[in-house]
């Protein structure tokens, strides 16, 4: 059972960074017009859909799931920093949260690894 507990879990963690890699990917101009807004410079922006996506990809397939994890978790709570440190807008806050609890989550596979349904870890 903790095989396939561990397998839906890397399933749901990689999905949201998978999905928000491509949605950068396709808008592009304006998820660049977004980071300026918040004073990050939008020639970070390839690095970040290569981490998103290929980190999410390698969550998924459980294919270097424990580095993909930290490096998820780090970027995860960098930008809830960044990008949603606005405390006084209850969204943000509970965006600011959403993001340390997927880091956390990260951080548990990364200690735990990814279980037995996996490439290679």
């Amino acid at each position: 059972m903790n095989d396939f507990l561990s397998l839906l879990a890397r399933i749901l963690l990689s999905a949201i960074f998978i999905a928000a890699g491509a949605q950068k990917f396709f808008g592009y101009d304006g998820t660049v017009a977004y980071m300026a807004k918040y004073g990050v410079p939008g020639v970070l922006l390839p690095a970040v859909i290569a981490v998103e996506f290929f980190g999410g990809l390698a969550i998924l397939f459980g294919l270097g799931a424990r580095w993909a994890a930290l490096a998820l978790a780090g970027f995860t709570i960098v930008a809830a920093a960044l990008f949603h440190r606005d405390f006084a807008d209850p969204l943000m806050i509970a965006m600011f949260m959403k993001n340390l609890a997927i880091s956390g989550g990260l951080l548990l596979l990364f200690v735990n690894g990814p279980g037995r349904f996996a490439i290679r870890d």
